[in-house]
């Protein structure tokens, strides 16, 4: 094992420490945990055998491992990005509707004069 997949597979580990020790974990689901830990695990197998991801290309019709990385990771990224667009979306509605509850409990009733 060369020094590259030491350091890519210590950065691999890093992000999923990060991920599970987050602050949000208690909110975040179950299923996207087990999956990026499926993705991480994934990921250290090809840094440490990268010609079985030539072999598993080729099952899929993909003529190179490299290219069927980068499509695992266009995945990925388009999933992070979705799922972040759908959290910021949540937090805007939940902000809406607490600044009006605090409007309509601060409200004054009209004078009648």
């Amino acid at each position: 094992m060369n020094w590259i997949q030491v350091l890519l597979i210590a950065a691999v580990l890093v992000l999923l420490v990060y991920l599970l020790r987050s602050r949000r974990s208690a909110q975040a689901k179950a299923w996207v945990k087990i999956g990026y830990v499926l993705f991480v695990l994934a990921g250290v197998y090809a840094i440490v055998r990268p010609d079985d991801t030539t072999v598993v290309a080729n099952w899929l019709g993909v003529a190179r491992g490299a290219d069927l990385l980068e499509y695992a990771l266009i995945v990925a990224f388009l999933f992070t990005t979705i799922s972040t667009y759908l959290r910021f979306k949540d937090l805007e509605l939940r902000y809406a509707q607490l600044a009006r509850a605090v409007a309509l409990e601060g409200a004054r009733a009209p004078d009648p004069r």
